[in-house]
């Protein structure tokens, strides 16, 4: 009767040790992709708008001084800009915005008339980029006339976005960056897998050869 030369039990440790190496990799990939996804969430995310006075689609008994914009931080007072246009595409948007906290003010000509006016915002927001947005407000009556002749203001076309435009491919890069460092790093984790798992078990296959 031939005897084996190793125990039959000596393939044990071989399959633990695939499992263990198999969890490992495992657990090396999960947390390098929730590190890589932690890195990106912040440089993608850019500051909000979460209220406005007067709210989008309110009606109003008259035109209100000023229109005030919520951000949840902090917007740069350098590049806002607000425009207040009624139905013939006049802009009553007087001066300069000012920014007080997180609220952004934007004052309104006097005389402007009743009806229906939209609002175009852009500010730069606490991450360097432009954020941008719309909505629209109306009113039963026009506001209070001014005693003083008001600024000439022409009809107004849509806000420029060029430094929005020339901030977009940094942005878009920066995002790239960070999706190919992801792939890459998901690809190197899984040939890692892939050689231990193959590593493994032909080191179970000739265990299981040599207890014959």
């Amino acid at each position: 009767m031939s005897t084996s030369r190793y125990p039959l039990t000596s393939a044990l440790p071989v399959a633990q040790q695939f499992r263990q190496a198999f969890v490992s990799v495992v657990g090396a990939m999960l947390a390098a992709l929730c590190l890589l996804l932690g890195f990106a969430s912040p440089a993608s995310a850019h500051d909000e708008l979460t209220s406005s006075n007067p709210e989008a689609g309110e009606s109003l008994e008259t035109v209100p001084e000023a229109i005030e914009l919520t951000f949840n931080n902090v917007p740069a007072t350098i590049g806002s800009q607000v425009q207040i246009l009624d139905e013939s595409g006049e802009d009553w948007a007087e001066g300069e915005v000012s920014i007080t906290d997180t609220v952004a003010s934007q004052p309104i000509r006097a005389g402007a008339p009743a009806g229906t006016y939209t609002v175009n915002w852009r500010v730069v927001s606490s991450d360097s980029h432009p954020i941008e947005g719309t909505f629209e407000f109306s009113a039963s009556g026009g506001s209070v006339a001014s005693e003083t002749p008001a600024a000439s203001a022409g009809t107004a076309g849509p806000i420029e976005t060029a430094d929005a435009e020339a901030s977009d491919p940094e942005e878009a890069a920066a995002d790239a960056g960070v999706s190919w460092a992801v792939i890459l790093m998901i690809a190197v984790l899984i040939a890692l897998a892939v050689v231990l798992a193959l590593g493994a078990r032909r080191r179970l296959k000739q265990g299981n050869q040599d207890a014959v």
